[in-house]
């Protein structure tokens, strides 16, 4: 086999592994999410009965008893989001988020352990645990969120790559995503199998499908002598 007709195979081959890889990806982003989301969803419910309950024994009811456990529970979910938007514009957290982070969490675990104290330690851990669930559930989601973010507003990273001609020794050469994707699709487009995706392409280099669609779109247009 020629050393042409190999590369092609190669790459091929590299693109086959590569859509099964961006499908593993997607289904475990997916199913962890949504795990995530259900132990959210059961934990914040079970907090918010604690503290309605415990709210209503000690004097209040009505609409303010029902009120209480999400300025509690959701003062938690405002401040993470001011942390998370802090670390996308790579700025310094708000010191009030911090602030108010903690106090909701010391809130939030104080009133159901409170709730359970009535029945020893034991029931007190118990009564605690969902507002544990839902604290680490926050987190999680916003981690998924973290590693989720992609470039924006059109910038593009950089890559050092090699690239290596006949008869020459290695050469590093740099190459922006960009002119990646591009050969990619050079390369997929001359070989024996079909062109790679753009889902697949945009996965593999970060991109949205968008900037992959403007970069092959771009590549097909006629050039004017």
């Amino acid at each position: 086999m020629s050393e042409d007709g190999q590369e092609e195979g190669t790459a091929r081959n590299d693109g086959q592994a590569g859509h099964v890889t961006a499908w593993a990806d997607r289904l475990t982003r997916t199913t962890t999410a949504l795990a995530v989301i259900a132990v959210a969803g059961v934990a914040a419910t079970i907090s918010y009965t604690h503290i309605v309950e415990l709210t209503r024994s000690h004097g209040e009811g009505g609409l303010t008893a029902r009120l209480v456990p999400v300025t509690v529970d959701g003062l938690i979910w405002a401040a993470s989001m001011v942390v998370l938007d802090a670390g996308r514009r790579s700025r310094p957290v708000p010191a009030l988020a911090r602030w108010s982070l903690a106090a909701s969490i010391v809130a939030t675990i104080g009133a159901n352990v409170a709730h359970g104290a009535a029945h020893g330690v034991i029931g007190a851990l118990i009564s605690a645990w969902p507002a544990l669930a839902l604290i680490g559930s926050f987190e999680l989601l916003m981690t998924l969120v973290r590693n989720a973010i992609r470039p924006r507003n059109g910038t593009v990273p950089h890559r050092c790559t090699m690239l290596v001609q006949p008869g020459t020794s290695r050469t590093a050469v740099e190459q922006t995503v960009e002119q990646a994707v591009l050969a990619e699709i050079r390369a997929s487009i001359k070989g024996p199998g079909h062109p790679l995706s753009q889902r697949y392409l945009a996965d593999k280099h970060g991109l949205d499908r968008r900037k992959v669609k403007q970069i092959i779109s771009a590549e097909n247009q006629p050039r004017s002598c």
